[in-house]
């Protein structure tokens, strides 16, 4: 590894390894499908993109604008109805790993995507909304999410619960009755956090290249727990690099 490289995209790179060769991922858009395109032409060459707009195993020649652009259906191995998306493929449970960003997370993995500050009536911002977020949280085997880390994301209450995580605590999930696992990583600009096993907060246990438990501490709106020892995620190969840029450049 001879090449600098953003704390950015050390987080994409780390969110691609995350995605297992032959896994069926419901990908967001932004930096979910980002890190899944890069993960598709490097590592997994035979993971399975699907998108909310009804198109399995997308293979885009270029970062999709959106669910509904027209690269994702040409590139499909099928196209399918989002009815059918929904209720026979992720309501049962078949889609492997839901990747999600947000523009907040809480300690135990809840993501708002809906308002911030004042009511959801009469918010300071309204943002895009749930989508599928919701569902995808609640059914898919397990979960990834990437955001950049700071107190404004990631905050001890959300101002709107959009998707649930872990809810309140161990159990919610299964009280509430939802058939995926929850959130497994939240992987960020600084490193890496996995919810407890005992509490399923999440707790900080990978560090970005030249990041510190200091830094990750200052940047969570909770006193954010770590483990003993974090390891250091190893720094973007030249590859990685050179594919994820090459791939950035296609909408840029």
């Amino acid at each position: 590894m001879t090449t600098e490289f953003t704390a950015d995209e050390m987080m994409t790179v780390g969110a691609a390894r995350s995605l297992r060769d032959g896994a069926a991922c419901f990908v967001g858009i932004g930096l979910p499908s980002t890190a899944a395109n890069l993960a598709r032409r490097t590592h997994a060459p035979g993971l399975v993109l699907i998108y909310e707009s009804g198109t399995l195993g997308a293979k885009p020649d270029r970062l999709p604008l959106s669910i509904g652009d027209g690269v994702l259906a040409d590139t499909a191995d099928s196209v399918i109805s989002v009815p059918e998306i929904f209720n026979y493929w992720l309501q049962p449970g078949r889609i492997d790993i839901g990747f999600l960003g947000g523009a907040q997370v809480d300690r135990f993995g809840n993501i708002n995507t809906t308002v911030i500050g004042g009511d959801y009536a009469d918010p300071k911002v309204r943002l895009p909304g749930a989508g599928g977020a919701p569902e995808i949280a609640a059914s898919c085997r397990e979960v990834l999410i990437v955001m950049r880390m700071s107190p404004r994301s990631f905050v001890d209450r959300l101002d709107f619960v959009t998707s649930v995580g872990y809810g309140t605590g161990k159990g919610d999930r299964e009280a509430l009755g939802l058939r995926g696992r929850g959130p497994v990583k939240v992987i960020t600009d600084l490193g890496v956090l996995e919810p407890d096993p005992d509490t399923c907060e999440l707790t900080l246990t990978q560090l970005s290249p030249g990041a510190t438990v200091e830094q990750a501490r200052a940047a969570a709106g909770w006193p954010l727990k770590a483990v003993d020892a974090p390891t250091e995620l190893a720094p973007p190969s030249d590859t990685e690099l050179a594919v994820l840029r090459e791939l950035k450049a296609t909408i840029e």
